[in-house]
């Protein structure tokens, strides 16, 4: 997004990403031969690039558009309905979808998205106006492809060694020597492009160095990698307690009525108080409670008490969404609020791909290591440790005298992940505490 002038209008952009949205889902159900099943792998990640895509540019673009249409003081409590409807969705999209997988199986699960994003473009189309444009070609010339392809390119590589370490080849194997130095070359090369030579970065590093913009991004990328491995082993730990996919993706719920009180509510306070600072690093603090009460769970925790911890990381994590976006925008100008919005979603996005990785890679070596460490020496170890790993279903049928060591393994795991989060938490309030107090204006021109 252009810093004066959108280099798209919002209603280009915006039914642009809902068809990759959608052309994503019609796309990962597309495998439908035999030959085409042997490379779902590869069908499946370019559905999820589509699908990434399209979901980033609808989260960017609305909250452009509404920018663009409330003041500072109330902007806050637009965010925080629309986190409110964000919530809501994801929430029931997790029930939903398992369901729909526990029913139908995980090809309908995609497919039944298509007629929601569909339904989504539409609405757009009809309700979003804006005055049309003679030319965009000199625009695109200006979009910052060479960034974005080189983003792109770091967090593969990165993700690619820390998936691979530990669990699908050792740590000293090349292809995890090679791919995380290469990550760092790639990084280096997106800082200079972005410095030197983009006309319209698509992070633009010298708004970066103002103190409450950059710690905005950094409180966004540390806390969202934290909620996303909740999001993702949150189900796992109810899975291994006996639950299904559905019944699992039900126990969600508390963290996004979590979310969505806590989004209005920072945003209400705002509205009243006219100030961010206190209240920012309060939900962060709320967050860390509920991430330190998940450690303490264990196969016997009651329900109730683990509603409530989900529902402390919930509140905390939507308050903490709405305060900083508010922050960000209001340490700069008008005209650079669409590219300070841009940076805060992008550290959104990297962080929840970065923080799952992480989990996985801490997730797999403990559940690993911990497993050989019990039953190395068992008939048949090397065997049923990788079917253990592969389904949580083998949970169902272990062999004799190995079900209290594998329970107390998964114990080890999950643990792992969630001491992870802890840390990360942590780090997400230290950079929070730079935040300076900026005054939210109550008109558009300010």
């Amino acid at each position: 997004i252009d810093e004066e002038t959108p280099l798209l209008r919002d209603d280009q952009v915006n039914p642009s990403a809902n068809p990759a949205s959608r052309e994503q889902t019609v796309l990962v159900d597309e495998p439908s031969t035999r030959r085409l099943v042997i490379i779902l792998g590869s069908v499946y990640v370019a559905g999820r690039v589509v699908a990434g895509m399209g979901g980033g540019g609808l989260m960017a673009i609305g909250t452009f558009v509404a920018s663009d249409l409330v003041p500072l003081r109330k902007r806050g409590v637009v965010q925080g309905i629309g986190n409110i409807c964000f919530g809501s969705g994801a929430g029931l999209g997790g029930l939903f979808g398992g369901f729909v997988n526990d029913t139908w199986g995980w090809r309908y699960a995609f497919l039944s998205q298509v007629p929601m994003v569909a339904i989504s473009g539409i609405l757009v189309f009809i309700t979003v106006k804006i005055p049309p444009k003679k030319s965009e070609k000199s625009k695109l010339s200006r979009v910052d492809f060479s960034g974005a392809f080189l983003l792109v390119v770091t967090l593969v590589l990165l993700l690619l060694g820390l998936t691979s370490g530990g669990n699908i080849v050792p740590w000293n194997h090349p292809l995890v020597l090679v791919s995380l130095p290469l990550s760092l070359v790639a990084l280096g090369a997106f800082i200079w492009i972005e410095t030197r030579w983009a006309k319209e970065p698509v992070l633009p590093i010298n708004l970066l160095l103002n103190r409450t913009v950059a710690a905005a991004c950094l409180t966004n990328w540390f806390t969202t990698m934290v909620a996303f491995m909740g999001t993702f082993y949150i189900p796992i730990f109810f899975q291994v307690k006996g639950f299904s996919t559905t019944a699992a993706g039900m126990r969600l719920i508390p963290q996004s009525i979590g979310g969505s009180i806590g989004s209005l509510s920072a945003g209400l306070i705002m509205n009243y108080s006219g100030k961010y600072r206190v209240l920012g690093l309060s939900c962060i603090g709320v967050f860390i409670l509920g991430v330190a009460l998940l450690n303490t769970l264990t196969f016997d925790t009651p329900e109730g008490p683990a509603f409530l911890y989900l529902f402390c990381v919930g509140s905390g994590y939507g308050g903490m969404l709405t305060v900083t976006l508010l922050a960000a925008i209001s340490s700069v100008s008008h005209d650079h609020q669409a590219v300070v919005t841009s940076a805060t979603y992008a550290f959104r996005s990297t962080g929840s791909t970065i923080g799952v990785t992480i989990a996985s890679a801490v997730y797999q070596n403990l559940l690993l290591s911990s497993l050989h460490q019990r039953f190395d020496g068992f008939e048949g170890a090397d065997d049923e440790i990788r079917r253990i790993r592969d389904s949580l279903e083998e949970l169902q049928r272990l062999p004799t005298g190995w079900k209290e060591g594998v329970y107390e393994s998964y114990s080890i795991a999950l643990r792992g992940v969630f001491a992870t989060g802890l840390g990360l938490a942590v780090l997400g309030l230290v950079a929070a505490s730079f935040m300076r107090e900026h005054k939210l204006h109550s008109t558009i021109s300010r």
